[in-house]
Formats: structure tokens, sequence, C-alpha cells
């Protein structure tokens, strides 16, 4: 009885609550793990899946009411200075067809911080490139314009020019503007392999993924100046709350700008 009404609550989740299959399928598989962030993750989806019991009216009390979630630390993520970004894709051969698709791939990654799912899943009909921007799909199959800078549209037209139109298609993935050679959708495992290779080649000793490549456009944002809204809407947060990390991130790039640079603070270090 209990696997009908679990079975329930997922479609609840995903009709409801348009969360993402990752986050579903981890809401109904999850075991008990060491650290915070498991326990906080097994407890809401708890208390999300009681919630769900009460309102088809299965249950009458909620038994998960008292249940608290530990407190998760909010941690500042690793990123890239633009010439770190630069010096990881400058290693890439472009005398390769995949190292020509890496190009476009990376570029448009960072010009636009996209998720790794969203990079993986664009589509060569949301391209916009004529007016400068495209049309991304994100979590909840939420959809959002965002600008796209000239370094990527010119490596994509180049990738789609040169590269693109020799490769075979698989069923299902006509559409999909990143291919791998054997006309398939990249995997977003494979566009972490592609990313830590470059890193260890650039000698940049940072834990480095694909999301590196979305928390430092958004940072190189914020740190610019760039208006908190703005990056909201491009990053297609739900949350401002969930942007505002970046402001941490934008205090400590001041305070050590200050400490660079501020002579008051020069004066301190060396009386």
């Amino acid at each position: 009885m209990w696997e009908l009404y679990k079975k329930g609550f997922l479609v609840y989740l995903q009709l409801e609550k348009s969360l993402s299959k990752n986050t579903i399928e981890a809401y109904g598989n999850d075991e008990l793990g060491m650290s915070e962030r498991s326990q906080a993750r097994i407890i809401s989806g708890i208390k999300s899946f009681y919630k769900y019991c009460q309102q088809e009216e299965i249950i009458k009390n909620d038994p998960t009411e008292l249940l608290a979630a530990p407190k998760l630390k909010k941690a500042l993520p690793d990123t890239l200075t633009f010439e770190e970004i630069e010096s990881i894709i400058g290693q890439i051969d472009l005398s390769t067809a995949e190292g020509v698709r890496n190009k476009a791939l990376l570029e448009t990654l960072y010009s636009c911080g996209l998720r790794v799912s969203e990079v993986v899943g664009l589509k060569r009909s949301h391209l916009y490139l004529d007016i400068g921007f495209i049309r991304v799909v994100g979590k909840g199959d939420k959809e959002r314009l965002i600008p796209i800078g000239s370094d990527a549209i010119k490596h994509i037209e180049i990738y789609l020019k040169e590269i693109r139109i020799h490769l075979p298609h698989k069923k299902g993935c006509e559409d999909i503007l990143f291919l791998n050679r054997r006309g398939g959708k990249l995997s977003r495992v494979m566009v972490f392999y592609i990313i830590k290779d470059l890193t260890l080649k650039a000698n940049i000793p940072k834990n480095i993924s694909p999301h590196t490549f979305r928390h430092s456009f958004a940072t190189h944002l914020v740190e610019g100046g760039a208006d908190l809204r703005a990056v909201q809407e491009m990053l297609g947060h739900e949350s401002i709350t969930t942007t505002e990390i970046y402001t941490h991130l934008d205090r400590n790039f001041l305070r050590d700008t200050l400490n660079r640079y501020h002579p008051g603070f020069q004066k301190k270090k060396t009386s």
C-alpha cells in the first residue's frame, strides 16, 4: 500500500512542485547519509511526503511536524578568475573536431552561466545568434532567454559550419547542438571529464567542475557591479536568496581589494 502512495507522491513532486528529475529520484531513493546536507535532504523528502499524504487525506496528522533538519552552512564555492578560465579554454586542441566542439561548449557555458544539464540539452532551434540571445530550458522545464557573448557566438558558428554539419544524428538528437562523435547527446559526465582534463593541463590547483564556470560567471558579474535581480534572471534562480550567495563572494572580493590597494590598509600592515 505504501508503495502506491510513494508513486503518487513522486507524481505530485513532478506535477505540483515542478521539481527536476534528479531531485525527484533523490527523494524517492534516499538512504541515510553521513553529511548534514544528506540528512537535510532526506528530512525534506520525508516532510514533503507526509504533507502530500495529508493533502490526499491518507493520514490525518503529520508525524513530522516536530522533525527538525540540521542547519546548513552556506559553503562558498570555488571560483575561477577570468585569466584562469582563459587558460583552461586555451588548452583545447582546435585541430580536432572534438576540440572545436569543446571550445564552443565551454565558451557558451561561461558566457551564459549555464547549468551543465542546460548546455548539453541546448538546441539549435533555441539559438538566436543574430540578436545575441539563446533560449534555455532550466529546472522544472522553465524557459528563459539569456544574452550570449560574441566569442561564444563566433565559436558556435564555426562548430556548426565546420563540424556539426558533418556529424551523423541519432534519433531524437537532430536538434541538439553539441553532439558526441556518434551523433548522440553529450553526457553531463563527459563535460566534467573535459573540464578536469583541461584544468590539469592548465596547472590550476583547484577543484573545478562545470558548475565552477557557472559560479565564476555569476561572481564576475556581481564583482563588476551587476544588479542582483539581473543575475538571478540569467541564472534561472527561483528565489533571490539563492543568488545572494554571490554578495558574500563580492564582500570577500571588496575586502581583498581594500587590503591590496587602500593606503590606509597598507599602512596598518607595515606598522
